[in-house]
């Protein structure tokens, strides 16, 4: 009864299903999934209520049949993020005196307060990566280590540079570095053919850097940004645009806490008590010439501007041009403003 119940949960599906594979196979311990196993999934879609109420039923039968012929039984139940309250009930009201032999895998993608059977799990993998770089080097590590694969120093944090917040791809590279070298251990120069492209970085990357006042690193940033191939010129532009826009909200406003800014702009304290800490550094003034800088970039690349075609990555010259003068200036504004 120890672990009747497992939740697996994580911000990112890929990783979650990849934990729960790996949760499953240590559960089974070499038994037949044709006999040993049932998995089912919730539908997303709110069309489909009824449809997972019927997969919770079937979900329930199989929890509350004893195992056969085999000495334990496996039930996946998927994505219980999206399930009712009233179905996720009836599994916290099973977990309380779960079948013996039967062990439930559940798996959360998102916050962990989204689900009671969280609470209810006897044991919680908890797959989520922090946003910090040095959460996915820490990361990076981890899983290369445990999939028994040696790098050579300074590898690991060449590897997380280049995926960013892309993460979920670090399993995969593992597997195959392993079936390919082994144990031996391996320099960048082995690993960067397996890599693929530079994978996407937080907004927050950009926006902290520029806070900052550091103009090489946010422009730095926002290159990956374009070669990531994650976001256009225009995205950038509206997350910045957002970026400002909460600050000139606050500015004024008398917020002092995180809590007083977040109810002003919403979202988390945290970052909210950060950008109070900027508009206040910044000042009216030059909040509102960074909403004018931005402005003008947005209509750089809705026309305004033509740098012509792709260079040699494949960025569009127009975006990169534009974006990287935009974050120039405006970290050159807040570095004045730090140094006044």
């Amino acid at each position: 009864m120890s672990e009747a119940v497992v939740c697996v949960l994580g911000t990112d599906a890929t990783m979650v299903n990849d934990a729960v594979h790996a949760t499953v196979n240590e559960l089974l311990e070499g038994l037949d999934p044709s006999t040993a196993l049932e998995d089912f999934a919730v539908k997303e879609s709110a069309a489909a209520e009824d449809e997972s109420s019927t997969v919770v039923q079937r979900t329930l039968e199989a929890l509350n049949t004893p195992p056969f012929l085999v000495p334990r039984r496996v039930v996946v139940l998927r994505d219980v993020q999206a399930l009712g309250a009233e179905d996720a009930d009836y599994l916290v009201s099973w977990a309380s005196s779960p079948t013996p032999g039967i062990t439930l895998v559940v798996s959360v993608v998102g916050t962990k307060s989204k689900s009671k059977l969280v609470k209810a799990a006897h044991r919680v993998v908890d797959v989520t990566v922090g946003s910090r770089p040095k959460d996915r080097l820490a990361y990076i590590s981890e899983q290369f280590e445990a999939a028994g694969v040696t790098l050579q120093a300074g590898v690991a944090a060449k590897i997380a540079d280049r995926v960013g917040d892309d993460v979920a791809r670090v399993d995969a590279l593992c597997r195959t570095l392993r079936t390919i070298f082994g144990i031996a251990p391996l320099s960048f120069d082995h690993v960067e053919p397996y890599l693929g492209d530079a994978g996407g970085v937080p907004e927050w990357d950009l926006t902290e850097a520029i806070d900052k006042g550091q103009v090489a690193e946010a422009i730095r940033i926002a290159r990956r940004m374009l070669d990531s191939r994650a976001r256009v010129g225009v995205q950038i532009i509206n997350l910045l645009q957002r970026h400002y826009l909460k600050m000139a909200r606050l500015d004024g406003s008398g917020a002092s806490t995180g809590e007083d800014a977040a109810a002003i702009v919403g979202g988390h304290p945290f970052p909210a008590q950060k950008l109070v800490q900027s508009a206040r550094l910044l000042g009216g003034d030059r909040i509102a010439y960074a909403i004018d800088l931005i402005a003008r970039a947005d209509l750089d690349l809705k026309g305004g501007a033509d740098y012509g075609g792709m260079n040699d990555d494949a960025i569009n010259r127009t975006d990169l041009t534009v974006v990287e003068v935009l974050v120039a200036r405006l970290a050159k504004l807040a570095e004045a403003a730090r140094r006044h």
